[in-house]
This record gives structure tokens, C-alpha cells and sequence, in this order.
């Protein structure tokens, strides 16, 4: 082992250079100008997963951007790994609110500035060197690795998750677990491991009163007014107390393990540091539980926008015709999506008035994802992270949602170690986005700490 962390420490700068080659490409799924460096970036993923001595090296094509997979398959009795990463990007707008060139790697401040820098490059890049760092050395991997890098992340992974369901793709995926650097840690050097996330239901509620907008003084007060109804509706949707008061909403909900209650509370997390940095007088949620169970482990319920009448700077005595609102529930283990949105729906057509049409729609939903703190692969990851930082990892959930970790963990009956190596403050999506340097190093020799620690 300490041959594999001298190389990783001896070729730190070239892995630098190397992963500024990787950005700059600008491979922006989103986009459809950038499909030929969409391409150009996976041929660049494929040529670093062999030079790190991985077998069976392929792009896969798929009906959009092609998958990168390549594996090495040479420990007979040890468990496999697979490690998923992306190689697309978020577009870089606005532009002029960046300090430099987004795909023109700059390091200052013990960072690297760019765009992909921490989501994903930088986060996924860690593996491969960690992989060829045991190949130079030693010859050989403790454990048994295939990598899959893809590159649609970013607009929604639908190919992989098509890839995913099926039959023969899973048997080539077929893994003990698997391990992903797509998130966040607690703090600042302090290593962490992310066990749970939380699901979505998104739905729309559409109002319709009269057949056209009216006079609101030539009409109003003979008939109802959709915006008026639908403040009513949403209104009923929960209480003062933030609790949701959809029937049988919490009936499936997992309830916080003693454990999880004692790491919660571990962490030291403090209120009012969080309400500082968000310029509010007082926090809010669901009464009886701390701000960690509300953000990780509590289900969720919020309006995230509402359409209706006249919403131009000025004024006009409008009484629109429609209106509408987008909610969306975050969910936690045991909800499920579609039982969540029939449940909704049922609740919401029983509260709206007659005098109104109403149209309710389901447009996207996706399940939680818990890994149990005592599995042989997250223990191995808190091991591993412990070692490279220096210090105990911690083991939180995260509020958010990553659709395709669900995906990995349901079709390939494996669990998901989720090692992030980002900050929240890294401006991931934004202008300016970087990645520490401390963090790129100790990635690595955290990715090489759990191939050994996972191989016990």
C-alpha cells in the first residue's frame, strides 16, 4: 500500500495536468453544438481507463451520448466494484460572471477553477489514477473493478437508465457495489459518506373558472377566481406546524434508528450558523425533529412556482381564466412515488371547490435511496476516507436527489457508497466552479484506501 500512495504523491502534478486536458473539453450534454466534444471527451475517458491497465475498454453507443465501460476482472474470490462517474458538464452561462475562461483550467487558492472541475471531473478522475496507481505499482487490484462513465447525467441519465433495465447489460454490470463521487462533504476536511438520499414526486395543479380572463370590476364577485382558489388549496396542504396534511402521506415513512439520531447529533450541526448564512431570522420545518432529520430524513412538501392573471411590472384589473401551481413532496425510505401522487391528487380534487374545473398531473417522480450505516461497503468507504483525511469520517444523508444511485441500487441489487469529495460551496452548476486541491489529492488516495479495505 504505501508504494501506491508514494506514486499518487509523486504524480500529483501530472494527474493535475491530466485532468485540466479533461476539462478543458467542452463536453455540455445539454447542448447539441457540443455532440462531436461530447464524443472527443469519452474517446478521452476510454484512453485513460487504458493507460490505468483496464481490459475490454469500450464506448457503447446508446441513442444519445455513448457510455464509457472498461473493467479488470483479475481477483478471483474478491468482490467487484463498479464505479460510475459522468463526463458531461452543465452549460457555463453567464458567461460574464466568470473570473476565467470556464474551460481553461486555472489554479489559484489551492483551487482549480473551471467548469467540471469538482461535478464530475475532478470527483471521477480520482478513481482512475487510484486504479493505475495499483497497476504501476503492483501489478494487480485487491478487489475486482469495471468502471462506467457516462455522459447525460447532467440532462437526466435516460439512455443509462434504459441501459440499466436491461437483461445482458446487468450481467455485465453484475457488482458487490457500487461506489460514486457525485456528492458533497459535511465540512470542510472533514470526509464523509453519504448514505441516504431523498425521492421526488413533482406535481402540477391546474385551475380553470371562467372560459376567458375577465374585468375583475365588470365580473368580479360572480365567480370564482382560480388564484384566489389555488392560495386556498395549497393553503390546506400543510400546516403551521409544517406538518402535511394529505391523508396517509407519512403512513410508509421510515422512522430515525436511535443510531442515526446519536450521529445527527455527533455532528454538532448548528442552527443558527444555518440561518446566518441564509439571511433568515428563524429556521422552519416539521415540528418535534432537529434540522438534520427535517433535511434528510423527513418528507417534504413545497410550492416551487405558481402562473396566473397579470404578472407584468404596472397593473390590470385582471380575474384570470386559469391558474397554476408546480408542487413537489420530497420523499424518504419507505414512500413511493406514484402511491404519493395518487395520494395527492385524491386529497386535492376532495378539497377544490365546484365551482372550478380542476386537472392535477403527475410530471415526475423518483424513489429514495438508503444504504444501512453498517454495510460491509459503506464501512469500508468510512474507513478509507478516515485514512486519507486524517480524521473520522461522518456519515450524513443528503436532502436532494440522484435518480440513477436508486437506478444502480434496484437493477443491480447492489449497494451504493456514495464518497463525495466536493463542498457545497464549490459552485457546482455556477459560475466559478472549482474544486480544492487537498481534496483532489486526498480523493485519490481515499479511492485506493477502500479497493484495500474493501478487499478484507
Amino acid at each position: 500500500m504505501d508504494k501506491v500512495i508514494g506514486y499518487l504523491k509523486e504524480n500529483f502534478d501530472n494527474y493535475l495536468n491530466e485532468l485540466k486536458e479533461f476539462i478543458a473539453i467542452p463536453s455540455i450534454s445539454a447542448l447539441a453544438d457540443h455532440k462531436k466534444d461530447m464524443r472527443d471527451c469519452a474517446k478521452f475517458v476510454s484512453g485513460q481507463l487504458k493507460n490505468a491497465g483496464m481490459k475490454n475498454v469500450k464506448l457503447i453507443k446508446t441513442a444519445g451520448n455513448p457510455l464509457v465501460y472498461g473493467e479488470w476482472m483479475g481477483a478471483p474470490g474478491k468482490p467487484t466494484v463498479l464505479i460510475y462517474g459522468h463526463y458531461d458538464v452543465q452549460p457555463v452561462d453567464p458567461l460574464d460572471l466568470w473570473d476565467n475562461p470556464p474551460f481553461e483550467a486555472t489554479v489559484k487558492d489551492g483551487k482549480i477553477y473551471a467548469r467540471g472541475a469538482n461535478d464530475n471531473k475532478g470527483q471521477c478522475f480520482v478513481h482512475i489514477k487510484a486504479v493505475e496507481a495499483y497497476m504501476k505499482t503492483e501489478g494487480k487490484l485487491p478487489v475486482n473493478v469495471k468502471f462506467l462513465i457516462e455522459g447525460e447525467e447532467e440532462v437526466g441519465s435516460g439512455n443509462l437508465d434504459k441501459f440499466l433495465k436491461d437483461k445482458e447489460n446487468k450481467k455485465l454490470l453484475k457488482c458487490d457495489s457500487v461506489l460514486i463521487s457525485d456528492t458533497s462533504m459535511y465540512d470542510e476536511g472533514v470526509p464523509t459518506i453519504s448514505y441516504g438520499l431523498r425521492g421526488l414526486c413533482y406535481m402540477e395543479i391546474e385551475l380553470t373558472g371562467p372560459n376567458r380572463d375577465l374585468h375583475s370590476g365588470s365580473f368580479g364577485g360572480s365567480v370564482a377566481n382560480p388564484i384566489n382558489e389555488l392560495a386556498k388549496i395549497i393553503a390546506k396542504l400543510q400546516n403551521d406546524k409544517g406538518k402535511i396534511l394529505i391523508p396517509e402521506f407519512y403512513k410508509n415513512v421510515r422512522k430515525v434508528t436511535k443510531a442515526e439520531k446519536e450521529n445527527i447529533k455527533s455532528l454538532k450541526f448548528s442552527d443558527k450558523k444555518y440561518a446566518k448564512e441564509l439571511d433568515v431570522k428563524e429556521l422552519f420545518g416539521e415540528a418535534g425533529y432537529s434540522t438534520l432529520e427535517r433535511l434528510w430524513a423527513r418528507p417534504t412538501l413545497d410550492c416551487n412556482g405558481i402562473v396566473g392573471g397579470f404578472i407584468e411590472k404596472g397593473a390590470k384589473t385582471v380575474l384570470p381564466s386559469k391558474a397554476s401551481a408546480k408542487i413537489s413532496m420530497r420523499l424518504v425510505p419507505d414512500q413511493d412515488p406514484k402511491t404519493v401522487a395518487k395520494q395527492f391528487t385524491k386529497y386535492v380534487k376532495s378539497i377544490a371547490p365546484k365551482y372550478v374545473k380542476i386537472e392535477v398531473k403527475d410530471l415526475h417522480g423518483g424513489n429514495p435511496f438508503y444504504a444501512p450505516l453498517d454495510d460491509r461497503a459503506v464501512q469500508a468507504g468510512a474507513a478509507a476516507t478516515a485514512k486519507a483525511f486524517g480524521k473520522k469520517a461522518v456519515f450524513t444523508r443528503e436532502g436532494g436527489s440522484i435518480p440513477i444511485v436508486v437506478e444502480f441500487n434496484k437493477q443491480l441489487k447492489a449497494p451504493v457508497v456514495l464518497m463525495g469529495l466536493g463542498l457545497d460551496t464549490d459552485n457546482i452548476h455556477s459560475p466559478n466552479e472549482h474544486f480544492r486541491l487537498e481534496n483532489f489529492e486526498k480523493g485519490l488516495y481515499s479511492s485506493a484506501y477502500f479497493f484495500e479495505e474493501y478487499s478484507k
